[in-house]
């Protein structure tokens, strides 16, 4: 099941969220079983702590549209430019796999 949210995507919030409430019995099951396995750590907060941060330079007009589409899915933009970025790079990777 983590795997296959790992590759997931949604149209809209509300979309993701209905496909969190039909998943959430699943869901509670995989997580125990990474308790018992020891796999489940320190939250969201710790790691972003330990995370290296970089600064890139983007075009405003990029910005602009990265606002845009960030907002219409209700996010912010450094979060949705961080987003497609994850996601690319994953899709590259994966395509690297396959060839």
């Amino acid at each position: 099941m983590l795997e296959e949210l790992k590759s997931m995507t949604f149209a809209n919030e509300a979309e993701e969220a209905a496909w969190w409430e039909s998943h959430q019995d699943d869901l509670l099951e995989d997580f125990k079983i990474a308790t018992v396995e020891g796999q489940v750590g320190y939250g969201t907060l710790v790691k972003r702590a330990a995370l290296p941060s970089t600064t890139i330079r983007l075009d405003p007009e990029d910005i602009a549209k990265a606002r845009v589409q960030a907002a219409a899915r209700g996010l912010r933009y450094q979060t949705y430019l961080k987003m497609i970025i994850h996601e690319e790079l994953r899709k590259v990777e994966q395509q690297a796999v396959n060839s």
